[in-house]
């Protein structure tokens, strides 16, 4: 036998493998998941800081007007005071069968077709163009999107008043030897609802082009290499990748279209006024709200008209998001597809 000395640190390490052998069929150790940890007292309260101002304000300016109208809209009431003649649902009969309001609800309906129509285009064929290297590139940017900037009244003053029988528009007609031309651009039945339709354009196609612009930034140069390469041309490349990469901002835009389009209001008031608006066919819900709400003196039916006008919008914008955006939400909503 060898008289060399014993290592003890050799000896402990021969004794943790001659017991991990003796061991092995059983399992190793499995990692313990830390527990996860709860919202606490602290940032639930750091939560109700945060949000609490935001949600008073959202309550007291949308929640609650919402159900005062509904409240108010079963009276005939007259703005001020304790409402106390009540008449039920006499409102809303008179709301759904005048020809007034069935007409102005009409008008709605056509603003919000003719919006998408000529807008949704134009906007695309705008944003194609100012995506493309050119000189003067963002001044024309910026001259597209000051309209959409720019105040409803102030849009809505300098419209009236160039579109007037002895308004700019006929003026500059007439020098152009184009005096034929010429017409009543506001009183005029015939054309007031396509002026209409020229000044919404103007004013909310630049909020349609930044969006869309937006959207091509996000596209990846690479698909239009590979379509290049494969021998696309350019409108080949525009309508099989940039339009279907675009359907989710298309879509997005043409909600906010339909929503605004149903509530237009300012643009009406400001230009044609509350009465005009009816005899020259521009008349909306919004303004017959007004007309036979507020400057009747009956709120109780304005109010009622608010809730027809508020069901009527909610009613379409739930119908297009299940039928429209579900497109969109359902890759977001993962919790199913993993279930």
């Amino acid at each position: 036998m060898s008289d060399s000395p014993v290592n003890p640190l050799a000896v402990k390490n021969s004794q943790i493998d001659r017991s991990a052998v003796g061991a092995g069929s059983a399992p190793a150790p499995t990692a313990v998941r830390p527990r996860r940890r709860g919202v606490g007292w602290r940032q639930r309260f750091e939560i109700a800081v945060l949000s609490g101002p935001a949600v008073i304000v959202f309550v007291g300016f949308v929640i609650l007007p919402v159900f005062l109208a509904a409240y108010y809209g079963f009276f005939r009431w007259k703005g001020y005071g304790k409402p106390t003649d009540f008449v039920g649902l006499n409102n809303y009969k008179i709301i759904l069968t005048d020809p007034e309001f069935h007409a102005a609800l009409s008008h709605n309906l056509f603003i919000v077709v003719a919006s998408l129509v000529i807008q949704g285009p134009i906007a695309i064929g705008l944003a194609l163009l100012l995506n493309r290297p050119m000189r003067g590139r963002s001044l024309i940017r910026v001259l597209i999107f000051v309209p959409y900037v720019v105040s409803e009244v102030i849009v809505g003053t300098g419209w009236s008043l160039m579109l007037q029988s002895n308004g700019a528009a006929n003026g500059l007609l007439n020098k152009l030897g184009l005096g034929a031309l010429a017409s009543e651009w506001l009183s005029n039945p015939d054309i007031a609802i396509w002026t209409l339709m020229v000044i919404i354009s103007w004013k909310y196609i630049g909020f349609a082009v930044i969006l869309f612009m937006a959207a091509l930034q996000n596209i990846p140069q690479e698909l239009f290499e590979a379509a290049a390469i494969d021998g696309a041309s350019y409108w080949q490349i525009q309508r099989s990748i940039t339009l279907p990469l675009l359907g989710p901002t298309l879509r997005i835009w043409a909600f906010l279209s339909i929503i605004g389009s149903l509530q237009l209001f300012d643009l009406v008031y400001i230009i044609w006024g509350q009465y005009v608006a009816g005899t020259a066919g521009v008349s909306t819900m919004a303004t017959y709200m007004v007309q036979y709400g507020r400057t009747a003196g009956n709120f109780g039916y304005g109010s009622a008209v608010a809730v027809v006008l508020f069901v009527i919008s909610l009613i379409i914008a739930l119908v297009y998001q299940r039928f429209v955006l579900r497109r969109d939400t359902a890759g977001a909503l993962t919790d199913k597809a993993t279930r």
